[in-house]
């Protein structure tokens, strides 16, 4: 039966709608650090808490001491010199993450992902860009991929500076240990759906590899249902000292890049433009990774990205796919992409290890983990959801596809004030592929994620209308 509009208006009102809705009980307790919690969040499995104690910040260390050993990772560096330059940092990649692989029983394959880029902006001469990529194949619906990536390029002052020291710790040696720890914890698991874990090279010349890669996915028809990016992510401390060491910043679009004429004249007619997949995304990041599990709070900016910077995950978004970027709190641009030196008033400058703070990037990774694991191991998000829009009345009714997946339990419905930028309020509707609730579809928004028998839920579906 159906919630009626005056019990719904009552509990809002007297701020008790999660017990009338149904919303999980330990979504509504104060949990983990920042602000309270939403009402969709979900509480970490003991298998999640169990892989998250396995993330090292130790390891992480050592990932980026050993890429910044290579004295120059960029792009247009040595390829065929053992010790320095690009192609000593992807082979040593390469070998660490077969040796992760071997110990997944075949689940885990890994692939040098490599093409000739010709004579473009930042690259003068022909240059192979070559990514190396990890795929842990799902068990039961592989054809669902999530993808995690850091680049492994580095740079200084001089964009076109190809043989000067550049170590990069920060930007980005800190995201490729992000992905390759991950690729590390995860490999000896069994993921429902299959996920990446990607070096790439080529961002600082123009996100020449992410794009190879985006379109190496666009044309072979892989399912990409999320992508994190992982870019600056090794310091807490800000350039003027003050530290933050448990936030990190997730950047997330709105209004999709990849929006046809008729889906733009639709969402302006109805609204929305919160609610793209990659806001959806970013809410979900909140969701399964704001606990005492991560030890972090996830600061969600809804932008594509800091002003005059773009990342790996734009060719993601450009090809339709949610995806979102990690980012340290506050940025240091003293270090950042500086020639290593010594100031003149004796600091040291350049992206060196010693900014880095391991501890903090051992918790993003953990952010990370919890969001692809969870997104992995959860249904799909609800395919085809409409919110009818037929005839005038008071109520609102929803509809969607029903799921394949073999564990599938049900659904459940949410909504917010068109006001709130987080979901408030959570129905339970069961294994239905449509209801009816008696509240204006006129003055919130809805949204609906499914749910499995062991309790993990989707990321939302923002309904289209359908008259």
């Amino acid at each position: 039966m159906r919630p009626s509009r005056r019990t719904v208006l009552t509990a809002t009102a007297a701020g008790a709608g999660a017990a009338a809705l149904g919303r999980p009980a330990e979504a509504s307790e104060e949990a983990g650090p920042g602000p309270r919690r939403p009402a969709t969040a979900q509480p970490p499995s003991r298998e999640l808490r169990s892989l998250l104690k396995e993330i090292d910040h130790h390891r992480i260390e050592a990932t980026v001491r050993k890429l910044v050993s290579f004295g120059t990772r960029h792009t247009l560096s040595a390829q065929d010199d053992p010790v320095r330059g690009i192609g000593a940092a992807r082979d040593w990649i390469a070998s660490e993450l077969r040796a992760y692989a071997a110990e997944s029983s075949g689940r885990m394959t890994v692939e040098l992902q490599s093409y000739v880029q010709e004579p473009a902006n930042r690259v003068p001469t022909a240059t192979r860009i070559t990514n190396v990529v990890a795929t842990l194949r799902g068990s039961v619906t592989p054809e669902r991929v999530y993808v995690v990536s850091g680049h492994y390029d580095s740079r200084v002052t001089d964009v076109m500076d190809a043989t000067s020291d550049a170590p990069g710790a920060d930007d980005d040696a800190s995201g490729v240990a992000v992905a390759m720890e991950l690729a590390r914890v995860m490999a000896r698991r069994r993921p429902a759906s299959t996920i990446v874990f990607a070096a790439v090279a080529g961002e600082e010349q123009g996100l020449y590899g992410s794009t190879y890669m985006a379109e190496r996915f666009k044309s072979a028809g892989v399912g990409v249902q999320g992508m994190f990016t992982n870019d600056i992510v090794g310091s807490s401390t800000a350039d003027d000292g003050t530290r933050d060491p448990y936030t990190i910043r997730l950047f997330a679009e709105g209004v999709p890049s990849s929006e046809t004429p008729e889906q733009a004249a639709t969402r302006r007619s109805v609204g929305g433009e919160n609610d793209s997949p990659s806001r959806q995304l970013a809410r979900f990041v909140r969701d399964v990774a704001e606990n005492d599990a991560t030890g972090m709070r996830v600061r969600v900016v809804y932008r594509r990205d800091r002003y005059l910077r773009g990342g790996d995950h734009i060719p993601f978004l450009e090809r339709g796919w949610p995806a979102a970027r990690f980012t340290e709190p506050a940025e240091d641009f003293a270090h950042q992409h500086q020639d290593v030196r010594v100031a003149e008033d004796g600091r040291q400058l350049g992206d060196l290890p010693e900014f880095c703070d391991f501890p903090f990037v051992a918790r993003v990774a953990k952010v990370n983990a919890a969001a692809l694991w969870t997104l992995a191991q959860a249904p799909a998000v609800p395919n085809a959801a409409k919110i009818v829009t037929s005839a005038l009345t008071n109520s609102t009714q929803l509809r969607w596809n029903r799921g394949t997946e073999p564990d599938l339990a049900g659904y459940e419905l949410v909504w917010r004030e068109t006001t709130a930028p987080e979901w408030t309020h959570v129905i339970p509707v069961g294994d239905v592929t449509s209801y009816e609730v008696d509240l204006s579809k006129d003055n919130v928004f809805f949204g609906v994620r499914a749910v499995n028998r062991a309790g993990a839920r989707s990321p939302v579906a923002f309904p289209a209308p359908q008259s």
